[in-house]
C-alpha cells in the first residue's frame, strides 16, 4: 500500500520550501469537513510538519512538535487523523483530516510513522498490504500489487511470457512449420479453384481428366489442411498442458516458501484459483488460441498482399470497414479488460465463501443455518451471474456487430466484380478467386476480433501468476545463517511486533528461557501469548529488537535446520488426508515403521491406531476427521516425538478434550517435554502448575514472571485469572487451594 504518493504540480507550488524528497508520508483523503465526499485532497508529512492540502489550496501548515502523539482512529464508515497537543489532553486534539474506510489503513501506518518522527527514530514505515484501487487511475485491481494499466510492464509481460515458454523452443519451432503450412496449403486453394473454372470449365476444350486431376489436388490439399491443423491442434494442446503443469508446479513450490503473512494476507480461493484456474488458462490459450494465431496472421498478409496485386481497386473496396472495425475493437480493449476483471474478483469471492461454508458445515447445521448460508450463497452467486451475464451479453451483442460490417466487404466485392465478369474484363474464374480470398480475410480478421478478449484473459492470469512468483519471502536465510544445534536457551530482548506494523501486538518484551525449562503462557484471549511462541517458531519476523536462540539471532540460523529442530502440538490438530503412517512420519519421512510404533507408544497412540480396521495404515480422512479429538491430538504428539525436537511448542494441547483423553495426552506429554525448552499455552491453568515459571502477557507487555506459588501470592493478574477459573467452575476460593 503506498504511502507516499507523489503530490500534483499544484500543490508542489504551494510548498515551495518543501523538496520532494523531504516529503516523508503523503497519502490522499476524501472526506471534507463538512462532510461531503472530495477528491484532489491530500496530507503530507516531512520531518518538521504537517501539511493539509485540497481544493487547490493549502489549507493548513502544523508543526509536528507541537503534539504530544498522532493517533488514527476508526468511526462508522470513516476515520479521523488528529493531533493530541502537549500535556496529552484528547479534548484538545487537532483533526487534521477526515477520509473514508477504504484508507483507513494507510492512515493507521501514518499515525504510526508520525509517531516514529516524534520519538526521533529515522525510520519510515511500510505497508506490505496490498491497494484495492489503482491511486493513479482508480480502476479496482484484479488482486495484483500493481495496477496492469499503469505500471507499463506490457513489455516486462512479453518477456515474462517468453521466459515461460524458452524450455519448449523445440515444440515451438515444430509448431511454427506447421503453422506456416498450414497457410501455405489454405491460400493455394483459391488458386486452384480459379484454373478450374478458367481452364477447365469455362474451356470448351476442357477435358474431363483435367477436372478429376484437380479436384483430386483439392481434395488432397483438403484433406492435407485437416491432418495438418488436427496434428498443429494437438502439438499446441499438449505444449499449453505442459506449461501449465510446470507452472502450476512452480506456483505450488513458491506460496510454500512464501511467508505466513502473505498467505494469511490472501484469500483461500484467490491462490487456489491462480494455481488452478490460472494456469489452465495458459493452457486453454495455447490450445485454442496460439495454435490459429500466426497461421491466422500469416494468410492475413499473405491474402491482402495477393488481393492488391490481383485488383488493386477491388481490395482496397474490400476493406473499407476494416479500419473501423479495428478502431472500434481497440476503443472497447480497456471496457473488455475492466469487465473481466471484475468478473474474476467475483469468482475468486464466491469461491473463497463456498470454502468457508464447506469447511464449517458442521457448525452451519449445528446452529440451523443452512437457510441463511444458502441465501447469503445465492446472493453472491447472483451477483457473480449478473456480472457475467452482462459481460457475455455484452459480448454476444459486440461480436456479430463486428462480424456484419465486416461480412458488408464481401457484398461489395461480388457486386463490383460481378459487374467487371459482365464487363468482360474479369473471368468468372478470377471473381471466385477474389471472393474467396475477400471471404478469408473478413473471416480471419472477425478471429482476430476476438483476440483482444482472450489476450486479456491470458495478460490478467499471467499478471496474477507473476504477482505470486514475484513475491520475495520476508522469512529467509540471511547471507550469514548457519545449522545450528539448539541447546534450548531462548531470548528475548525488547521485542515488539504486530501482525499489522501500525498495530503492535507484543510490546518492548524482555523475557530469558533457560535450556530444559519449561515456560506457562498465561494471559487474556488476545493478549499475544501464540504470537510469542509463533515468533519462537519463526513464522514472523519481530519489528524491533531481537530474539536469541543460544546467544545466537534467530535470523542467523537457517530456516531449515531450525524448523526441524522444533515439535509443535497445538489445540486444532491438522491431519493431512493419508494414513496413520505418513502423518506421523510428516517430521521425518525417512523414520522406519518401528520408530514410528515407538513414537506412537510414547503418545499413547499405539493401543488405539491397533484397534482401527488397518492399523498405521488406516485413512484418516480429510483433517483427521475419521478419529476423535483424542486420537487426533495422540497423534500429533506422536509425530512431535518421532522428530526428538529441542524446542517444544503446546498451545492448548489439552483443551476440549475428555478426562480420560486428557489423562492419556497429558503423560504422553509429560514423557515428549522431559530435558526439552517448553512453551505451554493452557485453558485450564491447574495443568500449569508445574511449569518452572509462567508468564503472564497483559497489555502487550509481559506484566509477570514467576512460579505458580509466587504469582499466587503476589495476588495480581494471574491470581484474579485462577481464582475466576475456580469460581466459574463452582469451587470455593481460598488462598491455601488456589496454591
Amino acid at each position: 500500500m503506498e504511502l507516499r504518493i507523489s503530490l500534483p504540480e499544484k500543490y508542489k507550488k504551494l510548498l515551495p520550501a518543501v523538496n520532494e524528497e523531504d516529503i516523508i508520508y503523503c497519502v490522499p483523503f476524501d472526506i471534507s469537513d463538512e462532510g461531503r465526499f472530495i477528491t484532489d485532497s491530500y496530507v503530507a508529512v516531512t520531518k518538521k510538519n504537517i501539511y493539509v492540502l485540497s481544493e487547490g489550496e493549502l489549507k493548513e501548515t502544523y508543526d509536528l512538535n507541537d503534539f504530544e502523539t498522532i493517533k488514527s482512529e476508526p468511526g462508522i464508515s470513516c476515520g479521523i487523523l488528529f493531533g493530541v497537543p502537549k500535556g496529552g489532553d484528547e479534548s484538545k486534539a487537532v483533526r487534521f483530516a477526515k477520509y473514508s474506510s477504504a484508507h483507513l489503513t494507510r492512515y493507521a501506518y501514518v499515525a504510526k510513522g508520525c509517531r516514529f518522527l516524534l520519538q526521533g527514530k529515522e525510520e519510515r514505515v511500510e505497508s506490505e498490504e496490498y491497494e484495492k484501487y489503482c491511486p493513479k487511475c482508480h480502476r479496482a485491481l484484479p488482486g495484483t500489487r500493481e495496477c496492469p494499466h499503469c505500471s507499463g510492464k506490457k513489455a516486462g509481460l512479453v518477456h515474462e511470457m517468453l521466459v515461460m515458454v524458452a524450455p519448449y523452443r523445440l515444440q515451438l519451432l515444430g509448431i511454427f512449420a506447421l503453422m506456416l503450412l498450414a497457410a501455405f496449403t489454405t491460400l493455394i486453394n483459391p488458386e486452384i479453384q480459379k484454373h478450374l473454372v478458367d481452364d477447365v470449365l469455362k474451356n470448351e476444350n476442357g477435358k474431363m481428366s483435367t477436372a478429376m486431376l484437380i479436384l483430386l489436388v483439392m481434395l488432397v490439399m483438403s484433406v492435407g489442411i485437416a491432418f495438418i491443423n488436427l496434428l498443429k491442434n494437438y502439438a499446441c494442446a499438449k505444449l499449453g498442458s505442459v506449461i501449465s503443469m510446470d507452472m502450476r508446479r512452480k506456483l505450488y513450490v513458491k506460496i510454500q516458501m512464501l511467508s505466513l503473512s502473505y498467505i494469511n494476507d490472501r484469500k483461500p480461493g484467490d491462490l487456489m484459483n491462480r494455481i488452478i484456474r490460472d494456469t489452465q488458462r495458459i493452457s486453454d490459450f495455447m490450445g485454442d488460441v496460439f495454435c490459429n494465431l500466426f497461421t491466422v496472421a500469416i494468410i492475413l498478409v499473405c491474402d491482402v498482399t495477393y488481393m492488391l496485386i490481383l485488383d488493386r481497386k477491388l481490395a482496397l473496396l474490400s476493406m473499407i470497414f476494416i479500419p473501423l472495425s479495428v478502431f472500434i475493437s481497440i476503443a472497447f480493449r480497456h471496457n473488455i479488460h475492466r469487465r473481466f476483471h471484475m468478473q474474476w474478483v467475483k469468482e475468486d469471492k464466491i469461491s473463497s465463501e463456498l470454502r468457508d461454508v464447506l469447511s464449517g458445515m458442521a457448525v452451519v447445521k449445528a446452529y440451523g443455518k443452512e437457510e441463511e448460508e444458502s441465501k447469503h450463497f445465492n446472493d453472491t452467486a447472483d451477483d457473480y451471474a449478473l456480472t457475467q451475464r452482462r459481460n457475455e451479453t455484452f459480448w454476444a451483442i459486440f461480436f456479430p456487430l463486428m462480424q456484419f460490417m465486416m461480412g458488408v466487404g464481401v457484398y461489395l466485392v461480388t457486386y463490383f466484380g460481378g459487374k467487371g465478369v459482365l464487363g468482360g474484363s474479369k473471368t468468372p474464374g478470377e471473381l471466385i478467386q477474389f471472393v474467396n480470398y475477400t471471404s478469408m480475410m473478413y473471416m480471419y480478421v472477425g478471429w482476430l476480433s476476438n483476440l483482444p478478449r482472450n489476450l486479456m484473459n491470458l495478460v490478467t492470469s499471467v499478471e496474477r501468476i507473476s504477482d505470486v512468483m514475484q513475491q520475495e519471502p520476508k522469512i529467509r536465510d540471511t547471507k550469514k545463517a548457519v545449522d545450528h544445534e539448539i541447546k534450548g536457551e531462548i531470548e528475548f530482548k525488547n521485542v515488539t511486533f504486530g501482525y499489522k506494523a501500525y498495530e503492535p501486538v507484543l510490546e518492548n518484551v524482555d523475557l530469558k528461557i533457560k535450556p530444559g525449562e519449561m515456560i506457562g503462557l498465561v494471559g487474556s484471549s488476545g493478549a499475544g501469548k501464540s504470537t510469542l511462541i509463533n515468533l519462537v517458531m519463526h513464522l514472523y519476523d519481530v519489528d524491533d529488537g531481537s530474539i536469541l536462540v543460544d546467544g545466537i539471532d534467530i535470523k542467523d540460523i537457517k530456516l531449515a535446520n531450525y524448523h526441524s529442530q522444533i515439535g509443535v502440538v497445538l489445540q486444532e490438530t491438522f491431519l493431512f488426508s493419508g494414513t496413520i503412517l505418513n502423518n506421523i512420519r510428516f517430521a521425518r519421512p525417512e523414520a522406519t515403521e518401528l520408530e514410528v510404533i515407538r513414537a506412537a507408544k510414547m503418545a499413547n497412540a499405539h493401543d488405539f491406531i491397533c484397534k482401527t480396521p488397518d492399523g498405521y495404515n488406516t485413512y484418516v480422512g480429510e483433517k483427521g476427521y475419521n478419529l476423535s479429538g483424542g486420537e487426533r491430538q495422540r497423534i500429533a504428539i506422536a509425530r512431535a516425538i518421532l522428530n526428538d525436537p529441542r524446542l517444544l511448542i503446546l498451545d492448548e494441547a489439552t483443551a476440549s478434550l475428555d478426562t480420560e483423553s486428557e489423562y492419556l495426552i497429558q503423560t504422553a506429554l509429560d514423557r515428549l517435554t522431559a530435558g526439552k525448552t517448553t512453551f505451554a499455552i493452557a485453558h485450564r491453568l491447574s495443568t500449569l502448575k508445574n511449569a518452572d515459571r509462567l508468564v503472564v502477557i497483559d497489555g502487550h507487555n509481559i506484566a509477570e514472571v514467576g512460579t505458580h506459588n509466587e504469582l499466587m501470592e503476589k495476588k495480581g493478574i494471574y491470581y484474579g485469572l485462577v481464582t475466576a477459573q475456580l469460581e466459574m467452575q463452582g469451587t470455593p476460593v481460598s488462598h491455601e487451594e488456589a496454591v
